[in-house]
Parts: C-alpha cells; structure tokens; sequence
C-alpha cells in the first residue's frame, strides 16, 4: 500500500550506535529511489503470495489477524507512540484508520483466496485511481474512469468458464474502496501525529478490530509454533519492509514520480502470482490488468500537472 511523507520512526542519527534501523537507512541510501519503490512492491507482493499460498494451513482470516498483529509489534516496538495528550478527535482518527485497516486486508485476502493475485490487485487498485481521479476535476479523468471500467468488465466472468468469480470480484471492490478511505485518513493521521505514530496506533487498533474474526477462524492452529514463524513472515514482507521502503523513497522522490511507479503493482502482483503460485493469466485477463495499469498511470500524470 501507498505511504505517506511521514517522519521517519528509524532515524537514530542522533545515537552514537546505529541500531537496525540506522543501519537499514544506510542501505537504503546506497538504493536509488525508484529501486527502493519497486523492491516495495516486491516485498508486499510477495507476502501476499506466500500468505494465499498458506490458506489450506489457515484460513484467510486467521492469515489476517497474524499478519495485522505481527506488524503491529514490530511498528510500535521501533516507533514507540506516546499517548498522552491526544483528543478525542485524534482517538477518532485512529479508531478510524485501524478499522478501514482491518477491513481492507480481511476483505483482500477474501479476494485473494477467490481470484488469482493480480486480477485482485488490479481490482483494488481502482480505490487509489478513485482518490486521484477526484482530486484532479478534468474532462481528461472521464477517459481513465472508462478504461479501469473496461478492465474490469473483461474480469468478469459472463456466463463462462473463469477464475474470476463474482463473490472475488466484490471483496476486491470493498477492498478498493477501504484503500481510498486509508489514504485519506492515512493523510490526515500524518497531520495529527508525528513519526509512524499515528500508523502504529491504527495497527495496533486493527489488530485488536480483526482478532475476533481471525482467533475465531484459525482456533489452536495459530498457537503452532510454525504458524507463528509464517505470521511474523508474512507480516515483515506485507507491512514493515515494505513501509519502510516507502518512507525512505519519500524522501528522496517527488510525490508524483512515487505514484507512477506504484501504478506499476498490479502488473508486480501478476507475475509474483505466476512464479509463487503458478497462476496463468488469459489475454483476457492480461488485458483488464493493463487497462487498470494504463488508467492509474494516466490519472497520476494528470494529477502531477495541477
């Protein structure tokens, strides 16, 4: 997922011993932007794969709440976010942020165990081109709205045999539409809180929303010592690399270049699905992913102009 231009939670260049974090920052800086980006995508590609790969251990609910609460403790161990004098409105925003969270990776995974990896990012993906086509008021967006339209209409599976199913294509929509309204409140829990500490608290805040659902679905399964291991996995690959990546790129890029190059994650999420999973894409299918890459490039370009 997008990140936004926060403080960065690993900056330790006040310390006389760099810490993990400092030494992760000095690696980066040795990366150029734009590879810190894709390896980004890679990372959260990736732990999607691996994760879909694991749902006949557990089920995606249960991956979920692993994911969610592994990330959870490894963001609010670095970033350490104080509590004391936050509003109700800041409690607000938080409560917020966690639940759109946990609903928008609880509704993906759904996607993912019913669609291959890519349809259902490309599918997602029309909640951030939403967010730019919005912010943007041109003739031009029309075009771009048409053309992720089209993609998705090639997805759907008219009264024929497909991977795609109905049910995969409707998770992958709410899920969309989670990852517009995490962008917002992820912008504006950036103004409210300084450093990761607004994102830790929504984590922490989403982990706790989606235990219910996930303890629930994956019961003593997830005492197992392995599964914990997976979740730990998981939650690095799909959360805290990939954040950290991002941030680091933030720095050091402009804002629109950082967008073009995330237009670029459904077509990752393909061919990740094709060598982790072996999912093979149809023409078709190949077709409707490029639609929806084309249409968030077109609007983030348009976007940059304003």
């Amino acid at each position: 997922m997008t990140a936004f231009a926060l403080d960065d939670p690993f900056d330790r260049s006040k310390s006389r011993v760099p810490g993990p974090g400092g030494l992760l920052r000095t690696a980066a800086d040795s990366i150029p932007p734009s590879g810190l980006v894709l390896l980004a995508i890679v990372s959260v590609q990736l732990g999607a794969g691996f994760a879909k790969d694991l749902f006949h251990l557990l089920p995606p609910s249960a991956m979920v709440f692993l994911r969610i609460a592994a990330g959870a403790l490894i963001i609010t161990a670095v970033a350490r976010p104080r509590l004391r004098g936050m509003t109700r409105r800041d409690w607000a925003v938080v409560v917020g942020f966690g639940g759109t969270l946990a609903v928008m990776n609880l509704t993906f995974y759904e996607a993912l165990a019913r669609l291959p990896m890519g349809i259902a990012v490309a599918i997602e993906f029309l909640g951030p081109l939403g967010v730019a086509v919005a912010a943007s008021r041109r003739r031009l967006d029309l075009v771009w709205v048409l053309l992720a339209a089209g993609g998705v209409v090639l997805l759907a599976p008219w009264g024929q045999s497909s991977s795609v199913s109905w049910a995969g294509i409707g998770f992958a929509l709410v899920a969309g539409a989670c990852w517009a309204a995490y962008i917002l409140l992820s912008a504006a829990a950036g103004q409210r809180f300084s450093g990761a500490t607004g994102l830790s608290l929504a984590m922490v805040v989403s982990a706790v929303v989606i235990a219910p659902v996930g303890v629930t679905a994956g019961g003593a399964d997830l005492l197992q010592p392995e599964v914990l291991l997976i979740g730990l996995g998981v939650g690095l690959l799909s959360s805290v690399i990939p954040y950290s990546l991002e941030l680091q790129a933030l720095r050091r890029m402009p804002k629109h270049v950082f967008g073009i190059l995330m237009s670029l994650e459904p077509a990752v999420a393909a061919m990740i699905g094709l060598v982790v999973l072996g999912e093979i894409l149809h023409l078709r299918e190949w077709a409707a992913v490029i639609c929806v890459v084309a249409a968030s490039l077109g609007a983030t370009r348009v976007r940059k102009k304003l």
